[in-house]
């Protein structure tokens, strides 16, 4: 016998007979029952409507003198939606009483087949199923209000296809798609982002294995054109035993435009500082030097033989000087506000990083479109990435070969710089100042920095840009 609670049940059932029994078999099982009887629809009705009289279970028997059948069942159903109905049938009922499950009864018992035992049973398993799909119902109504009400664009996606399940309100009206038009689209047909086969097979398996939640930065583009940069923070989840991606967008677009303003500004007051300095070595100091070396010539002829290796040894420490100076300020302030092509002043920089031929250096430049596509300004950030990592080769790579190619595939800009050198772990070795400051400058303009490297495998730095500003 159940002790712990008291059941609060209703009976709907016009044989007296039948309700005695029950009646008796509920008192047998249950500790104390309440027991309210009505013994015709329009009796129960009371009841039903009354929200403020709770009942555990109702017990509902299939004919009645006033209503029967298919609407007694909805009636009762959805006058008491949260409480288990099990109704009460005969053998000649039978076939019925089974397809009264999809009217959302709870349960059908045979009146000639009830005993204490089995209506204990049916009550106490039903009561504890309707509990638990109340609070999955709760528990799905508060994440549907939390998925449609999030400020923040959210969305459901399959693991496979990558295809659009669920989108909610914000992101509907942040890309301007209705949820049919996503229910249309891939993933990939909103990111910008050019993603390779194997890519994409990483990127799912990635999302599809990974405990832990996914986060990636990646350039989407709305119905109407416009370019986001946006985080995006995925997590898979589990629906009917079927695996998806739930993921919500952070739009970072402003966020990062106000960066690339703050860096923009850094770096140009750097380069007006590296000109500065470049302009007044070239035209200042070399002036000085070259000055001096006339007076050295003014000299000459009044020398004694022992003052003339002195003098020669002197005039060349002075070429010296002002070849180091020349290509210094070269460095410092490439002749980009000229009408120097990008090739031009390439050449110069392999060619002053390269005087002695150390390095079999292969160069390809796909020029004629790049002079239409790049600005001065980023040919200049450009320049500067190709400087700072010919510095890193010199200085770690003990390389022999070296390639670089830059050109344009459909709106995107590609730069690969890679050596045959000793390479490294990118996972375990500190990241420089030089390699900060590549990757800034190619954030600078949305792109973004790779690196693939492994000891003895040489390295292969990738910087892809996109043109769509």
């Amino acid at each position: 016998m159940h002790e712990k609670k008291t059941l609060s049940i209703l009976i709907i059932e016009d044989n007296a007979g039948d309700f005695l029994l029950i009646r008796d078999y509920l008192e047998e099982q249950f500790h104390v029952p309440t027991i309210e009887h009505a013994r015709k629809f329009e009796e129960a009705l009371p009841f039903l409507d009354n929200t403020a009289v709770h009942f555990d279970v109702i017990l509902l028997d299939l004919t009645l003198p006033d209503k029967s059948g298919e609407s007694l069942i909805t009636d009762v159903v959805d006058r008491r939606p949260k409480t288990p109905v099990i109704v009460l049938t005969g053998y000649g009922n039978l076939d019925f009483g089974i397809r009264s499950l999809s009217l959302r009864a709870a349960d059908y018992l045979l009146k000639d087949d009830i005993n204490a035992s089995s209506l204990e049973k049916s009550i106490v398993y039903n009561m504890e199923r309707k509990r638990t799909n109340t609070l999955l119902e709760e528990s799905e109504k508060r994440y549907s209000s939390l998925f449609q009400l999030s400020p923040q664009p959210m969305w459901i996606i399959d693991t496979e296809q990558f295809r659009f399940v669920q989108v909610n309100l914000a992101a509907i009206e942040k890309y301007g798609y209705t949820e049919d038009e996503f229910k249309q689209l891939s993933l990939f047909d909103i990111v910008q982002d050019e993603f390779s086969v194997e890519e994409k097979h990483k990127l799912a398996t990635t999302v599809s294995y990974s405990p832990l939640p996914y986060k990636g930065r990646y350039r989407h583009k709305t119905k109407s054109g416009a370019i986001l940069d946006v985080d995006t923070y995925a997590n898979t989840i589990n629906i009917n035993e079927q695996q998806f991606e739930s993921a919500i967008i952070i739009d970072m677009t402003e966020s990062i435009r106000t960066e690339q303003m703050i860096t923009k500004a850094i770096i140009k007051t750097q380069e007006d500082e590296r000109y500065e300095i470049g302009t007044e070595l070239h035209d200042n100091v070399c002036q000085i030097l070259a000055s001096t070396q006339l007076s050295l010539d003014m000299l000459q002829d009044n020398l004694d033989t022992k003052a003339v290796p002195w003098h020669t040894k002197t005039k060349q420490f002075i070429n010296l000087a002002l070849d180091e100076i020349r290509n210094i300020s070269h460095r410092l302030a490439p002749s980009f506000f000229d009408q120097t092509t990008i090739q031009d002043t390439f050449t110069e920089l392999i060619d002053n990083f390269n005087p002695e031929n150390k390095y079999e250096i292969e160069v390809s430049l796909d020029t004629a479109t790049l002079s239409e596509s790049v600005s001065r300004d980023m040919q200049l950030n450009l320049y500067r990435i190709l400087q700072e990592q010919l510095r890193n080769i010199s200085k770690y790579a003990h390389a022999k070969q070296i390639e670089i190619r830059l050109h344009k595939d459909s709106n995107w800009l590609h730069f690969l710089i890679a050596d045959d050198g000793v390479g490294f772990d990118p996972g375990t070795t500190k990241k420089g100042i030089g390699l900060a400051n590549i990757r800034r400058r190619a954030e600078l303009f949305s792109g973004t920095m790779d690196i693939e490297s492994a000891p003895q495998q040489g390295c292969r730095m990738q910087i892809r840009i996109p043109l769509e500003q």
